[in-house]
């Protein structure tokens, strides 16, 4: 499963330091936002060929463990 986070890539040259997929300028961040908003990982791929299924299975695993990090504070207010 760790193997997944090396195709997780933060470069300040690359997309202004965005977790990216390695090799692309494909940000994690857009790949959730899609997924998000009701595209499948087929449509994705289809949208950006270079992406692998294990890519988008990386930019999920990448998100859940940001999450779990210690440094993790959820907004006052909790939901909008």
């Amino acid at each position: 499963m760790s193997d997944l986070l090396d195709r997780i890539e933060i470069d300040p040259k690359v997309m202004l330091g965005k977790p990216v997929i390695r090799g692309t300028r494909i940000p994690v961040q857009l790949i959730l936002e899609k997924l998000a908003a009701g595209q499948t990982p087929e449509d994705l791929r289809r949208s950006y060929p270079r992406l692998t299924a294990e890519d988008i299975s990386a930019a999920l695993l990448f998100a859940a463990k940001s999450l779990n990090a210690d440094s993790y504070m959820p907004r006052a207010g909790g939901s909008r």
